[in-house]
This record gives structure tokens, C-alpha cells and sequence, in this order.
């Protein structure tokens, strides 16, 4: 019985220590917290067999997840018209699915690694952890929610973005806390030396520029945020109100050189509206501006996209529907925009039958839109965290990254928060301005750093005017991508496992 207790008691210890991993990220912002959770795990796996290890990860996770992305129940809730009992069923399992991936890192860290050894920590852990993340990130289309990286776009790690992106920042946390553990444990002090290296060569390169600005390229932008009512914006009888709310407040700004409506901004199919499509292409073409908006279109054979169109200024001779130029969203998100095993799930209950969950995919890779002589790489809401794919939409032309968003599905939640401080890691990485325009927020603008330049407040009708500022040059996450960091950790691994025997 004092075993079962003492047991216990690393099991509710891992649940904290996991939902503390929450307060690194925005909008606590609280960084060290992505070092001390996954710390206080390892720590609580020590000398534990498989199985309790095991369970340490899974509830490590039910604690990390269930804090750290709660916030999906707000639109499950809301919209899904299900009855309570049933959105925290639907809940618990997300999370529950989610808390898998930790579980089989510690699975395979002392299944594989059990022996108490440098190599484990140092190695093994870091490798594990990395895998195990982009497993997450993949499997059924992936929710790479979350990466620990994310939470140091204020800290002295943030340096690494530009050199190894989002995954390899995580990879220096685990290796930071891997060399802790081992210290601790061990009371082998002076391999602290090893974090503290990290962080020391994360402030000498700091203040490097990957890439130059061109102040004298500057674009004008207004950023429309609607703030439109998420549920009534679909009624037939708010759709004009809609749109004219959204032309008013664009008619005061016609001497930006590009203005951004939302996601899905007007609650219209696209070819149901050709007439004023083209009457707002002529406008923005003869005010010398581009409009750039999310709109839903549909395909000769009938299939939706969750699209963005742009309008006036942008390479062409006026709207055409069979001919203009498009963004179709590639990455869809489960159950929002597609239903997985959908014959089977959709009879089930109405939060399979979500508004617009039915969605096509785009290509992976599709053209810049042009926007007053301005090329910007797309990124349509929930794509936005998924680096490689903007990465590889990058161009040699691109001058900035464009993301549209409607968060309003998840309230007053830090989930779109969250949302934003993934899209200022992608300028980072790719050392673009993001240019963000929101229903209801976060509006806002990053410079080439991942650095907030402007913002407006959430859950406001507002409009956003500032100027963005193009790089030339390119960083070395921009052109190697992940794969040395991948070369990296598959040497960790397999130095790790050829020694796993060895005590040291």
C-alpha cells in the first residue's frame, strides 16, 4: 500500500507538472515552465519500470493537453449541438489521443534506454522527444500543437529559429533538461555546463540578422477585423449586412496599398456573388489598391474550398471567375473543414455536421498571390503551424507571409493566443513579416523576427493600419529546412542506442 501511495502521488505530481507546461506559452508566456515540466517528468520516470513510466507519460500529458488545449471545447460547446455530457466525451478524448505521444516517448525511453546512463538523457531523451513530436504532427494529418519550441519566441533560445526552426529549439530544451536530470540525479554538476553553452551561444548569435530589410519597399496595409457574430454569420438574412460592414470600413482606407478581410470574410459562395466581386475588383483598381479576402468557392464538380482571393492591383485585368487567381486552403482541420471516416461518424451526432465541414483540399504547394506589386505566401488559418508547408510555399519573390484566421469558434480561450505566437515563430524561421488579419483577433504584424509590431485588441471592430517591411536574403531554416536537424537527431539516436549498455 505505501508503494500504490507513493506511486500515486508521481502520478498526480506528473498530471501538475504537465498542465504547468501550459503557463510557457502565450499568454502566459512564462518560458522557463518548458524546461521545469518536462524536467520534473523524467525526474519522476527514474528507476520506475516500463509500465509506470509509461503511465507517468500518459498522464503527463492528460495534464499538458488538458491545460493546454481545453479551449477546443469552446467551439464543440457552442456549435457543436451536442448536449454537455457528450462535448466533454468527445473532449476527453481528444485529449486522452493527444497524451499517446508522451506516453510512447516514455515508453521507448526506458523500455529501450532503461540503463542509467549519459547517453539516455543527453541523447536518447532529446531524439525520443523530437520523434515522438513529429509523430503528433503527422498522424491523421497531424495537431502540432504545442511544440515546446513554440514558447521560446521570447527567450535567448528563439536565436535558433532562423538556424533550425521550431523542432530544433525543442530539441535545445530537451537537451537542456536532459543534461539537468542526469545532473540531478547523478550529482554530476558540472555537465550544467552544457545548457548553460546552449543559452550562452544563444545570446552571441542573437543579435545576428539572417536577413536585411528594405525600408524603402514598405507596404501600407489595413487589416480589416469584422468581428462578425460567428454564430449568425451564416444566416441568409446577415449577408449583406456583412459584406457592406466589411465595405464600409474598407472605403476609409483605400490609400493602403493592400487591404486583408478575413478568413471566409464574406458568408458567400464565390460564384454566387460574380456582380459584386467585380464591382469591388473596379474599385480597388481604381483607388490603386489591392483587397485580398477569404471566401468559399466551389468547383465545377462541386466541391468546396476554403479559399482566398485577391482583388484589384494583383497581375490581372480584372475579376474573371473562371480565371482568377486563387489560394486554396491544403491543410484542413479534422472535423472542422473534414470529417475522417465521415460515413461513419457523421450519423453519429450534429457536431459532425459543423458548418463547412466538408472541405477539398488545395495543392501543397501553390503560387504567391501578387498584391500591389507585393508577392506574399499564404497560409489559411490552422495552416500556419505547420512550418515546412509554408517553407516550401516560400519563393524568391515572396516578400511576406500572409495568414488569414477566424478564431472566433473558440471565445475568449487562449487558444487563438496560442494561435498567434505559432504564426510570429514562422517569420522567425523564414525571416518574413506575417501579415495577420482575424475576425475577431489577434489582428496583428510581425517583423522579420517574430516580433509583434503592431496589434489590434480582440473582439473589437476594428481596422489595423500599419506598414510592412520586406527582407532580402534568406536564413538557413528557410534553405535546409529540418533536415540537418533530423541527420542530428538520428546520430543522438544511434549513438545512444549502440550505447545503452554502458553505465556511466
Amino acid at each position: 500500500m505505501p508503494l500504490l501511495s507513493h506511486y500515486f502521488i508521481r502520478l498526480l505530481v506528473a498530471l501538475l507538472s504537465g498542465a504547468s507546461a501550459t503557463l510557457a506559452f502565450a499568454p502566459y508566456s512564462l518560458w522557463a515552465f518548458a524546461f521545469i515540466a518536462p524536467l520534473i517528468l523524467l525526474l519522476l520516470m527514474h528507476k520506475q519500470t516500463t509500465k509506470k513510466a509509461t503511465w507517468l507519460g500518459f498522464v503527463w500529458g492528460l495534464g499538458y493537453f488538458g491545460a493546454g488545449v481545453s479551449w477546443v471545447h469552446v467551439s464543440i460547446d457552442n456549435f457543436g449541438g451536442m448536449p454537455v455530457a457528450a462535448s466533454l466525451f468527445l473532449m476527453i478524448g481528444l485529449i486522452s489521443y493527444l497524451s499517446l505521444y508522451p506516453m510512447l516517448f516514455a515508453f521507448l525511453l526506458q523500455r529501450f534506454f532503461s540503463n542509467h546512463n549519459i547517453t539516455k538523457y543527453l541523447l536518447a531523451a532529446p531524439a525520443l522527444w523530437i520523434i515522438t513530436d513529429w509523430l503528433r504532427g503527422w498522424v491523421f494529418t497531424g495537431f502540432p500543437w504545442l511544440w515546446l519550441g513554440y514558447s521560446q519566441i521570447d527567450s535567448p533560445l528563439s536565436a535558433w529559429g532562423p538556424i533550425l526552426g521550431v523542432e530544433g529549439i525543442t530539441v535545445m530544451i530537451l537537451l537542456s533538461v536532459g543534461t539537468m536530470a542526469y545532473s540531478f540525479i547523478d550529482k554530476k554538476w558540472g555537465l550544467l555546463l552544457i545548457p548553460a553553452v546552449i543559452f550562452a551561444t544563444s545570446f552571441a548569435i542573437k543579435p545576428f540578422d539572417w536577413v536585411t530589410p528594405q525600408p524603402d519597399k514598405a507596404t501600407k496595409v489595413a487589416l480589416i477585423q469584422g468581428n462578425v457574430n460567428q454564430a449568425i454569420k451564416w444566416l441568409p438574412s446577415e449577408r449583406w449586412p456583412t459584406i457592406m460592414k466589411y465595405m464600409d470600413l474598407t472605403r476609409k482606407n483605400w490609400d493602403a496599398d493592400v487591404i486583408v478581410w478575413p478568413e471566409a470574410a464574406i458568408p458567400a459562395l464565390e460564384i454566387e456573388i460574380p456582380s459584386f466581386l467585380r464591382n469591388l475588383d473596379s474599385a480597388a483598381t481604381m483607388n490603386n489598391s489591392t483587397v485580398i479576402t477569404g471566401i468559399v468557392g466551389q468547383s465545377p464538380t462541386g466541391n468546396f474550398y476554403n479559399n482566398i482571393i485577391s482583388l484589384g492591383v494583383n497581375g490581372t485585368n480584372g475579376y474573371d471567375y473562371g480565371q482568377q487567381p486563387r489560394y486554396s486552403k491544403h491543410h484542413l482541420l479534422p472535423f472542422g473543414e473534414f470529417v475522417p471516416f465521415e460515413n461513419l461518424l457523421r450519423p453519429i451526432a450534429p457536431i459532425f455536421n459543423l458548418p463547412m465541414s466538408s472541405f477539398s483540399r488545395g495543392d501543397y504547394i501553390q503560387p504567391n498571390m501578387e498584391a500591389s506589386g507585393s508577392h506574399l505566401a499564404p497560409a489559411l488559418c490552422y495552416e500556419i503551424v505547420y512550418g515546412e508547408q509554408v517553407r516550401e510555399n516560400i519563393t524568391s519573390q515572396t516578400d511576406y507571409i500572409l495568414t488569414l484566421s477566424n478564431d472566433a469558434w473558440f471565445g475568449t480561450s487562449i487558444g487563438p493566443l496560442q494561435h498567434m505566437e505559432m504564426a510570429q515563430m514562422r517569420a522567425l524561421e523564414i525571416g518574413k513579416p506575417v501579415i495577420r488579419s482575424t475576425n475577431n483577433g489577434v489582428t496583428a504584424i510581425t517583423d522579420h523576427k517574430g516580433q509583434i509590431t503592431k496589434q489590434i485588441p480582440q473582439f473589437t471592430t476594428a481596422v489595423l493600419r500599419g506598414e510592412v517591411i520586406p527582407t532580402t536574403g534568406t536564413t538557413p531554416y528557410r534553405y535546409w529546412g529540418s533536415i540537418p536537424l533530423y541527420l542530428l537527431v538520428g546520430l543522438f539516436l544511434l549513438v545512444a542506442w549502440r550505447k545503452r549498455k554502458d553505465n556511466m
